[in-house]
């Protein structure tokens, strides 16, 4: 490493283009490589992200043999293999704000709407929604001023604000995981081109919008923007930060290029206020996609507060291309017909497997003497136990990541059955420097996590 030192907001810059780097030893003082982790976490930011899966699992193909640290993964997490050492399997928590309460049927709205928050939602169809803010946007409000986006909110599958999807449940619920407010959700974007236009676009609007038309009108690349910046800043660099410089370009060239061949509602034609374009028809490609974006902007410290729905509560998305016809709600009241709990147990596995894919996006980017994952905190779960019972209890939670150092991690640990899931949100957000003595229905910090 060179004595050359720049800024950690440091961009490449271009018409209308900005964009953010990874962390390059230029960035760090030298005496923070070869320190302790708990050191180190005072140097490289902590990351938390929430996925959220519908419709709950197959209990007899996802829970995993064993408990502590000898455990086996079942079939349906397989797929974590890898991702052992830095795993977490949280057995017993609830989400008991899903639970009717006296509001009868409209489980899904419920426990959509109650797993970040764990509030109860208010039972209409109207305009007059009620639940509470998400742990992620609490955390948003409190941290994120340290990054351009307090925070990011993606997902596969569109939402609305209104309309009527659970019996006597508004659409807001089962298709929206965060709320800034207790009638306010912060509604997911669903489209990667967007997204990745968001990332890279300068604060100027309308130099966004000129930059974007440019780009398609003359077939350019984002990279093309800014390569003078890289030039000049690679020739100051060292050598390992040229190859990590030059390994983030290709990659974020290679995201470009993805995303570029999706499909379009309408060719592009001018400088229009809005990119038109529609989500990848690609269920997996569309999944993947926006887990790179999210891990680059993790990787970038763009935001570090991200949350990502896989599918809403109540979707009847049909996943023939692992050969399950059936529509996922449809399928997950299987009536233990072995058929179709068999077809749960591959929908389940495929969601799986795309988690696993995000966490090898993380964990492949190199952050001082660990990975963007080791300073993570990546929740997988979803407001269903048993997708066929609508049980709240039991709940699909893995908390993947060591946050700096400050979880222990491979491990399966079992909780008292009913233990509020906020328990956990009450330690992730002591981690992300937040804190606070309550938040929705939880009882205490859990324990056990360090």
């Amino acid at each position: 490493m060179n004595n050359f030192l720049i800024s950690r907001r440091t961009a490449l810059r271009g018409l209308g283009v900005s964009m953010a780097l990874p962390l390059l030893d230029a960035m760090v003082p030298t005496m923070t490589f070869g320190q302790t982790a708990a050191a180190a976490a005072k140097t490289f930011p902590r990351r938390m992200a929430v996925c959220y899966i519908p419709q709950g699992v197959l209990p007899q193909k996802w829970n995993p043999t064993g408990t502590g640290k000898n455990f086996v993964l079942s079939e349906s997490l397989k797929p974590l293999e890898p991702f052992c050492e830095k795993l977490l399997i949280l057995q017993g928590l609830t989400c008991d704000k899903a639970r009717p309460h006296g509001d009868g049927t409209g489980d899904h709205a419920r426990a959509q709407a109650a797993f970040l928050t764990g509030r109860q939602a208010k039972k209409t169809s109207g305009a007059d929604i009620k639940c509470g803010i998400s742990m992620d946007q609490l955390c948003a409000q409190r941290v994120g001023h340290k990054t351009r986006f307090p925070s990011l909110e993606l997902g596969a599958e569109g939402g609305r604000l209104a309309g009527f999807c659970d019996p006597g449940y508004s659409c807001a619920y089962t298709q929206n995981l965060s709320w800034r407010g207790e009638s306010t959700p912060a509604p997911k974007e669903i489209n990667p081109r967007s997204v990745f236009d968001r990332l890279f676009a300068s604060a100027s609007k309308p130099e966004a919008g000129s930059s974007r038309s440019r780009r398609e009108q003359y077939n350019k690349s984002i990279l093309d923007f800014v390569l003078e910046d890289a030039v000049t800043l690679n020739n100051k660099l060292g050598a390992a930060d040229q190859r990590r410089l030059d390994e983030y370009m290709d990659s974020i060239r290679d995201i470009e290029k993805r995303i570029a061949a999706f499909p379009v509602t309408k060719p592009f034609t001018g400088d229009l206020p809005e990119r038109p374009g529609t989500t990848p028809t690609d269920y997996k490609l569309h999944l993947r996609a926006m887990a790179d974006l999210m891990a680059v902007a993790f990787q970038t410290d763009t935001t570090r507060i991200s949350t990502f729905v896989f599918s809403n509560e109540l979707s009847n998305r049909t996943y023939k291309f692992i050969d399950v016809p059936d529509g996922h709600h449809d399928v997950s009241h299987h009536m233990f017909d072995k058929e179709k709990m068999a077809r749960v147990a591959k929908i389940n596995r495929f969601h799986i497997e795309q988690f696993a894919y995000l966490l090898e996006r993380l964990d492949s980017m190199k952050e001082g003497n660990g990975t963007v994952l080791d300073n993570s905190m990546i929740l997988y779960g979803s407001g269903n136990g048993d997708g066929a019972l609508h049980n709240h209890d039991e709940l699909p939670v893995l908390l993947v990541g060591k946050a700096g150092g400050a979880i222990s991690s491979s491990r399966v640990i079992r909780y008292p059955r009913n233990t509020p899931i906020c328990n956990l949100y009450l330690e992730m957000l002591d981690r992300m420097d937040v804190h606070v003595d309550s938040f929705g229905d939880s009882t205490g910090r859990l324990k056990n996590l360090s």
